[in-house]
C-alpha cells in the first residue's frame, strides 16, 4: 500500500459518520449489540484488501495490507499496518495520531472532532447501539459466508462513505467492509480475535519519534 492509499484508509477510519438503528430484532443487529456490550477490550490480526474502481477500461486495482488491531472502550484503539508498508494509527482518548513511517510524518487530530462518528468508533469505542444513533440508517443484512451482517447507509449527502457493512460470527467481529464516495472498497478481515484481552495502557499511548514532522490539524 503506497502513501496515498494509506492516507485514504486512515481517512476512512476517521471520516465523520455515526450510526442510527433502523431495524430491530434481527440477528446481525443482535450480534452488533452483543459485541458492543460484552467486548470492552480486544485484539486481532487483520488483512485488508483495497480495491479501486476501474478507470478508462482498465481492470480494478487491488492492494493488500496486513497488521494488528487493538481497542479498549471508550475511545482508544491502535491499528498497526505491518505489510507491505508500515503505518500506525492510535487513538489515545484525546488525540488521533497517524504515523506514516515512509514519510517520517505524524498527523495529529482531536478525537472529539473526528472519532465519534467513524467506522473505527463503531467497532472500537461506542458503548451501545444508542450511542451510535445519528447519521446512518442501520439494518440487518442477509447472512452470507457463515456471518451475520449489519448494513449502515449514511443519511448525509456530504458523507465520504456510501456504506459500511460489519460481519459477525456469533458475538465476534469478523469483517468490516467500507465503500467510499469514490467507489473504492476496503475489506478488512479479522482473525485470531480475542475479546476482553488484557492490554497494557501503553498500547494506546503515542509519542512522535524524534525527527518526525508533526502536523496538527
Amino acid at each position: 500500500m503506497n502513501t496515498r492509499s494509506g492516507k485514504l484508509i486512515a481517512t476512512l477510519f476517521v471520516a465523520a459518520c455515526a450510526l442510527s438503528t433502523g431495524a430491530a430484532g434481527a440477528s446481525g443487529l443482535d450480534g452488533l449489540e452483543a459485541f458492543l456490550k460484552t467486548a470492552k477490550t480486544g485484539r486481532a490480526d487483520f488483512t485488508q484488501l483495497v480495491t479501486s474502481p476501474p478507470k478508462d477500461g482498465q481492470a480494478p486495482r487491488a492492494k493488500t495490507s496486513s497488521g494488528t488491531f487493538e481497542f479498549a472502550r471508550p475511545s482508544r484503539f491502535r491499528f498497526v499496518y505491518k505489510k507491505p508498508f508500515e503505518q500506525t494509527i492510535v487513538a489515545d482518548g484525546q488525540t488521533l495520531w497517524l504515523y506514516d513511517i515512509d514519510l517520517n510524518q505524524v498527523t495529529a487530530r482531536k478525537q472529539s472532532q473526528v472519532l465519534g462518528a467513524s467506522p473505527a468508533a463503531l467497532i472500537a469505542s461506542a458503548p451501545d447501539l444508542r450511542a451510535l444513533q445519528a447519521d446512518f440508517a442501520l439494518a440487518a443484512a442477509p447472512d452470507k459466508d457463515g456471518l451475520e451482517w449489519v448494513l449502515a447507509t449514511p443519511k448525509s449527502k456530504d458523507s465520504q462513505l456510501q456504506t459500511v457493512r460489519v460481519g459477525f460470527k456469533g458475538n465476534d467481529l469478523a469483517v468490516l467492509e467500507i465503500l467510499d464516495s469514490f467507489g473504492q472498497q476496503s475489506v478488512m478481515r479479522f482473525s485470531s480475535y480475542q475479546a476482553n484481552a488484557t492490554l497494557d495502557a501503553a498500547t494506546f499511548q503515542f509519542k512522535p519519534p524524534a525527527g518526525a514532522d508533526v502536523v496538527r490539524q
